[in-house]
C-alpha cells in the first residue's frame, strides 16, 4: 500500500506557501505522494479564494524530491489537449518524473461548465474525456500528430520535450463504482479512483464494495501493475490504522489517499499540516 495527501487548491491552499508546506512535510513524515484538486469554481456560491493547480503543482516539484504529484483530478473536457499536455509534460520534466495524471469528467457540473457557457451535457462530456486522453496519450510521446476527431484537431503536431515517463505519464481515471462506463474506461490506462455509494469524501468504503470492484477490475486487465485508489480520513495510530486500512488493502487496493470531509476544516491548513505530520497509516 502506497500513501497520498490530498488537499483541495482552494481556501488556505490557494496560497502556494501553505501548499509546499504540506507538500515539504509528506516528504519528511513518509507519504508517498501529494495530489490537489483541480477546480475553477467548485461552488460559487461560496466565494472562496482558488488558485491554479498546475501552478500550485510546479511548487510542489520545485520543494520536494521524492512524493509523487498530481491533480485529482483533472477535467479533461473542459481543458484544450494540447494546453493540458504540454503543462502535465512540463510538471513530469520539472519533477524528473513524479507526475500522476488524474482524470475525470469534474463537477459540480453546471458550477465548473454552466458558469462559463461550456456544454453541461455528461455523454457530450465523455465523448470529450475519451478524445482529449487519446490525444494526450498520443501528444506524450513526442512524435507528430495528425488527428481529425468528433471535437479536436490536430495537424502534423508534435509537442516536446515529451514527459520523462515512459511508455507515459501513469493515467488513474476517476468514477462512481458500480457505473460500469467510467471503470471501463479507467481499464484503459494505469489505474482507478473509484467513488463508492455511502462513502463519501471522508470515509473509507467497505471491503467488500473494493472486493467487487477489484473482481470486475482484474477480470478484464492484462498482466501488469494497475493502481485502484481508496481513501478517507484516517488515524495515525497504527492499531486503528491496521483495523482501517488493512482489510482495503486485502481487497485490492494499493493506495491510500488521505482526504478529509468536505466541512470547513478541508480549506484549512492547520489541521491538514497536523495530519501530515504525523504520517501515513502504515500497518
Amino acid at each position: 500500500m502506497r500513501y497520498s495527501i490530498n488537499i483541495p487548491n482552494f481556501g488556505d491552499f490557494a496560497d502556494a506557501r501553505a501548499v509546499t508546506q504540506v507538500a515539504v512535510a509528506a516528504e519528511e513524515a513518509g507519504w508517498d505522494a501529494v495530489f490537489v484538486w483541480d477546480h475553477v469554481l467548485f461552488d460559487k456560491r461560496l466565494g472562496y479564494p482558488i488558485a491554479d493547480p498546475w501552478l500550485l503543482l510546479g511548487a510542489i516539484a520545485q520543494a520536494t524530491n521524492r512524493v509523487r504529484l498530481g491533480a485529482m483530478v483533472t477535467p479533461v473536457a473542459r481543458r484544450r489537449p494540447q494546453q493540458l499536455a504540454r503543462q502535465v509534460s512540463t510538471l513530469d520534466n520539472m519533477s524528473e518524473g513524479r507526475v500522476v495524471f488524474g482524470a475525470g469528467l469534474g463537477a459540480p457540473i453546471e458550477d465548473e461548465y454552466g458558469s462559463f457557457g461550456e456544454p453541461t451535457d455528461p455523454v457530450l462530456l465523455a465523448e470529450r474525456l475519451d478524445e482529449g486522453l487519446g490525444l494526450l496519450g498520443r501528444y506524450w510521446t513526442g512524435e507528430p500528430v495528425d488527428h481529425e476527431g468528433k471535437h479536436y484537431t490536430a495537424r502534423d503536431v508534435a509537442l516536446l520535450p515529451p514527459p520523462v515517463q515512459r511508455p507515459r505519464v501513469p493515467v488513474w481515471i476517476a468514477g462512481n463504482w458500480p457505473r460500469r462506463g467510467p471503470m471501463r474506461r479507467a481499464l484503459r490506462w494505469d489505474g482507478m479512483i473509484p467513488f463508492f455509494p455511502g462513502a463519501d469524501h471522508g470515509t473509507a468504503p467497505a471491503p467488500e464494495q473494493v472486493r467487487e470492484l477489484t473482481a470486475f477490475a482484474h477480470a478484464r486487465t492484462a498482466s501488469g501493475p494497475f493502481d485502484i485508489v481508496v481513501g478517507g480520513v484516517s488515524p495515525a495510530d497504527p492499531g486503528a490504522a491496521a483495523e482501517l486500512v488493512g482489510p482495503l488493502a486485502e481487497a485490492g487496493a494499493n493506495w491510500w489517499d488521505e482526504r478529509r470531509p468536505i466541512d470547513a476544516d478541508i480549506i484549512r491548513l492547520d489541521p491538514v499540516l497536523r495530519r501530515v505530520q504525523a504520517g501515513p497509516p502504515r500497518f
